[in-house]
């Protein structure tokens, strides 16, 4: 079978390196990939959001699977583009419909489902322009930090956390009124702020069944101690020490049944993943957000954990059967380390050579924003290369996740020393 991956990041190469591991594969591509997957399948240049492209890839390169890494051309409807077209009718996409997207295209959406599916999550309301006052009132009603999320797709950074009632209004506004999101922030959800510890669940349904992968907790700050803007992730690490068995039954038995259940009830089609971000609320556990695909940089752990053929796990979601595939997870624990590009994730300048990511042995290297230019490896991204290490413990993983990245190299390089050090 040929597949098809759809995405650049450390994500699509993660999935790249474990879906080549399988003899049910004949030709693998990304699209449009990066250095490192062009190391172990064929990089087709398109862009994620060119769908007539890749429409025209999947014909020419008889592709039979497509796995959808990133959110923006899930939320774009790309499933339902591909499944309209004329001969294509049997092809499996690993990825919601347009409708099911919505629960990450839109956090109001995402609420209502909760809220309709008793599924555990921040109190919260909405609001436009054209109830600005009414948004002024409610925040008055709230104690601090307020955060404030933006509806749309806004690249991870649409959600404000504050202090102070006055900057919470003066952003409110500017979220609103002078569109700091762009169209992201048309609509913008004020929540309850809940004090707790983050950690992610990960989902593979087919719309009847679902198995949950192994569990993981980012760090999404830029600044050690978790301080600083929010990027796309600094580090992850699997699995979550304080996430006892108890607790985890928890999360299966009050949130991941009610949503798979949830999204039948409401006749929403869903066939891929689920990234289901949760804060554990003294012994409780409660949503913060749904994603509709893999999160990175967990995915750079999470997916190193699965022992079994991810095809198989795949190929069940396109028939319906992944209540007859076994998942099998590695015990050990996984750390990754991602390094950043200077000034990430504001303003940052590409095309800096990389060295030493080749000469690493004991780790995993995935390539996040990396491409090839006049024979060197050189960045292309914020978020240039992750290292993932396996190991008995978690700071065995982490002493060899650093001694590795103490070894790359590129102009400007950065990344937090203290991943995992708070659990």
């Amino acid at each position: 079978m040929n597949v098809l991956i759809i995405g650049s990041g450390g994500r699509e190469h993660t999935l790249a390196w474990k879906i080549a591991q399988s003899d049910k594969v004949d030709q693998l591509f990304v699209a449009p990939g990066n250095a490192g997957t062009s190391s172990i399948a064929t990089n087709l240049a398109i862009g994620v959001s060119d769908f007539n492209a890749i429409k025209e890839a999947i014909t020419t390169y008889n592709i039979k699977m497509v796995v959808v890494g990133p959110e923006v051309p899930l939320v774009e409807g790309i499933h339902d583009f591909l499944k309209d077209e004329a001969g294509l009718n049997d092809l499996i996409i690993v990825g919601p419909r347009k409708l099911a997207a919505t629960l990450e295209g839109s956090k109001e959406f995402a609420k209502e489902f909760m809220l309709r599916n008793n599924v555990p999550t921040a109190a919260y309301q909405s609001f436009t322009s054209e109830n600005l006052v009414e948004g002024f009132q409610f925040l008055e009603s709230l104690n601090p930090p307020y955060v404030l999320k933006a509806d749309g797709l806004a690249a991870g950074k649409g959600v404000l956390i504050l202090q102070d009632i006055n900057e919470a209004k003066a952003e409110l506004e500017a979220m609103l009124v002078n569109a700091k999101f762009g169209n992201a922030s048309t609509t913008v959800v004020i929540e309850e702020f809940l004090d707790g510890i983050e950690l992610s669940c990960f989902v593979l349904t087919d719309g009847e069944n679902y198995k949950i992968l192994p569990y993981a907790k980012d760090y999404k700050r830029i600044g050690e101690g978790d301080k600083g803007l929010n990027t796309g992730g600094m580090g992850a690490v699997s699995p979550v020490p304080f996430a006892d068995e108890a607790f985890l039954a928890k999360i299966e038995e009050r949130i991941v049944k009610p949503t798979v259940d949830g999204l039948k009830k409401d006749n929403i089609p869903y066939q891929g993943f689920i990234f289901i971000g949760l804060i554990k609320v003294g012994d409780d556990p409660k949503v913060i957000e749904y994603n509709v695909r893999m999160g990175d940089p967990e995915t750079e752990v999470v997916i190193p954990r699965i022992k079994s053929d991810l095809m198989d796990l795949l190929l069940a979601v396109g028939n319906q059967s992944l209540d007859q595939v076994s998942l099998d997870i590695d015990p050990r624990f996984a750390t990754t380390v991602m390094t950043v590009s200077g000034g990430y994730p504001e303003t940052y300048e590409r095309g800096k050579e990389i060295t030493g990511a080749y000469t690493v042995s004991d780790s995993l290297v995935f390539h996040a924003g990396t491409t090839a230019k006049d024979g060197k490896l050189v960045t292309n991204g914020g978020r240039v290369i992750a290292v993932t290490s396996l190991g008995e413990t978690k700071e065995e993983a982490l002493r060899t996740s650093y001694k590795n990245v103490s070894t790359l190299n590129f102009e400007g390089m950065y990344y937090r020393k203290d991943i995992g050090f708070d659990l």
